[in-house]
Order: structure tokens, then sequence, then C-alpha cells
């Protein structure tokens, strides 16, 4: 498919004898915010999980072409894919500067370009750069999510997926959260986001897709499935949980 840079077609993934995800297909383009949302044991992180190569699955998963069963996520994060996940699994006893020097450890990088690349977060997060000698597992929640950011944008992704990156914020703090993200998407990174506030999900996405035991329940431009009253009723109402 032209112009697509993830294409994810009839995917499966199963835990044991139980299908988790069943039939999944979904796409996204360069410079796109593309959102999954969808109730508690939908699949959602399952569904990033296989397109990380965290889980094996089978079905046809591809990367600007080329094909992600063949690679391992080491390869896959070199390719330009990085996960954020959801419980942003950061090094509590290292400091903020070393969680974000480990997310360039795959790169290749001489001190120059990892030093301007270390410079790009800190403009972005100046409250980083701040608490950089600041042990991890000090930081409030909203600083956490930050720093989970930071670190995969050591990596220079291409496509950024993000699991549930408002769980556990205050509302102003998933406010400045919502808005980073937007200013990726302006700076030409894609974007896949599985998140909990259905709402500022479809508000800050171009494409949705409501995942609902495994499969497609419903896609289409994020605007409106924000208007159907299917989504209204089930998933405006308030916000939902992930699996």
């Amino acid at each position: 498919m032209a112009g697509v840079m993830l294409e994810i077609g009839d995917l499966h993934v199963s835990y044991g004898q139980v299908d988790a995800v069943r039939g999944v297909s979904l796409s996204l383009q360069p410079g796109q915010i593309v959102t999954v949302i969808g109730p508690n044991g939908a699949g959602k992180t399952t569904l990033l999980g296989a397109a990380m190569g965290l889980l094996p699955s089978k079905g046809m998963l591809r990367f600007e072409g080329a094909d992600l069963h063949t690679l391992d996520v080491e390869a896959r994060v070199e390719r330009g894919l990085c996960l954020v996940p959801e419980k942003r699994e950061l090094f509590g006893e290292l400091t903020v500067l070393d969680n974000l020097m480990l997310g360039a450890y795959t790169k290749r990088l001489g001190a120059a370009a990892l030093r301007s690349r270390l410079e790009a977060v800190y403009a972005r997060f100046p409250r980083l750069q701040e608490r950089g000698a600041q042990r991890a597992d000090t930081l409030s929640g909203g600083e956490r999510q930050m720093l989970a950011l930071g670190r995969a944008l050591m990596s220079s992704p291409r496509l950024l997926m993000l699991d549930e990156p408002s769980l556990g914020l205050a509302p102003l703090i998933v406010q400045e959260i919502f808005t980073i993200v937007r200013s990726l998407r302006a700076d030409g990174v894609a974007i896949l986001l599985v998140e909990q506030n259905a709402r500022a999900a479809l508000h800050s996405s171009d494409h949705g897709y409501v995942l609902e035991t495994g499969e497609v329940a419903l896609s289409g431009a994020s605007h409106e499935l924000a208007n159907d009253p299917r989504v209204q009723a089930t998933y405006l109402g308030g916000g939902t949980d992930d699996d």
C-alpha cells in the first residue's frame, strides 16, 4: 500500500489457548497520529507488544515495506520503531541522565551526535535537564512520563508507539502530555497511540480504531468516531482502562 509506514493485516496474538488479538488490521501513514481505543481487556497493549516484537504473532506486520517478523526488537528500534510502555519501565535507581542515555544504546553515535540528541530532548523537556542528576524513582508521575518519552526520543524514532501515556496523571499534566504528542507529529514523528482517555485521544489523532474483545469494531477518521453515537455512549462519557 503506497504511502503506508506501518501496515498490520489479519494479526493474531494468543496467550496459550486464549486469542487476545483476532484478525486485526490497521495502517498508519508517515506524519499521522493513529489511536486505538477500547475497553479493559480489548487487546490494545497486546497489539503494541506484537508490533514491537515483544510477543509472537501471526499475520502481516510491515514497517516501511519490511517484514517485521524477520526482525528482533533491537532491529526494529534500529529501523525507527520505539515503544513507550504503559508502566514506563524506567530504571528507578539510575539518574534521569542515565535513563536518557540508555535510550540511545542501540545507536552507534559519536559524542557530538549524542550530545545533540540529548540537547534536543532537553529543549522539549526542560524539567528533565533540571533533574538530570536526580534518581528516576523520585520524580513525579508527569515527570516520569516525560522521561519515558525523552528516553524513547533518544533513539530518534520515526514511529513512536505510546501505551496509555496519560495513565494516572492529573488533568493538567494530561493536557501537557497531549500537547507534547501533537508537537512530535509536527516534527515528523508518526505515532500509534493506545489511550484510556478516548476523548483526548480522538481529539489529538487523525484516524482511530475501536478494539473490542481482540477485534476491530469500528474505524474511521477520528473526528467521525468522536461524533459516532456508539462511541459517544460507550467511550466518551468517561475514561477506559487498558489491559
